[in-house]
């Protein structure tokens, strides 16, 4: 008896459910973009190279392109068409919007879902390659620019917004204006203060 290749699957989006039928080889990405209409997630270069397809999955960042439709059933799915309130935007997107984060515009969601991430993750204490201190106890390191580009750096952009996403992202996580002043190589920043935008979990943007 030959094993079915697809399946009925009921995705949560944005706090909405969807049914819909699939192959089970659907990515995530397709199923989003072919099937739901959720353009927003872009499609770039299908391998997980360029961060254009990222998502929030159980408030993480992820790869659209690289998760099966079917593996992200039961999670909670953000996409750029989630991360505002109503007509409120989430501080990230203002930030890109006040600090002109983007040129074509085409990896820009992608960069905003990311940032949310990136900024959740920092406000958690996770180290990354350039942390220097990355103990536990040692709590979340500066926000500086050197932090930011390494943390964003699954994200290309062919325009080369790369200093304005970086002051962006500062912006949107509290880390003030020293980061943003440091984008240009200075790799000094300021720490993001407790209770900033920063401590924000991606999930509560969903609204």
């Amino acid at each position: 008896m030959a094993l079915s290749t697809s399946s009925v699957i009921t995705l949560r989006i944005n706090g909405e459910k969807y049914t819909l039928p699939v192959d089970h080889r659907t990515t995530l990405l397709d199923a989003l973009r072919e099937r739901l209409d959720l353009t927003g997630t872009k499609k770039g270069c299908d391998q997980g190279q360029c961060g254009a397809c990222s998502i929030l999955l159980d408030g993480r960042r992820a790869l659209a392109c690289l998760q099966l439709a079917v593996a992200a059933e039961g999670r909670e799915i953000t996409t750029i068409e989630g991360v505002a309130d109503g007509e409120r935007l989430h501080p990230v997107q203002q930030a890109f919007l006040d600090l002109d984060g983007l040129q074509c515009g085409y990896c820009t969601p992608g960069q905003i879902c990311s940032a949310i991430g990136v900024i959740a993750e920092h406000a958690a204490g996770w180290p990354s390659a350039v942390t220097d201190d990355v103990r536990p106890e040692a709590g979340p390191p500066p926000l500086t620019a050197e932090e930011i580009r390494e943390r964003m750096s699954g994200n290309l952009c062919r325009c080369g917004a790369y200093v304005s996403i970086v002051e962006a992202v500062a912006r949107a996580a509290g880390a003030g204006t020293e980061a943003e002043g440091k984008a240009d190589g200075d790799a000094d920043g300021a720490a993001a203060p407790p209770g900033s935008v920063g401590t924000v979990r991606p999930k509560e943007a969903v609204a």
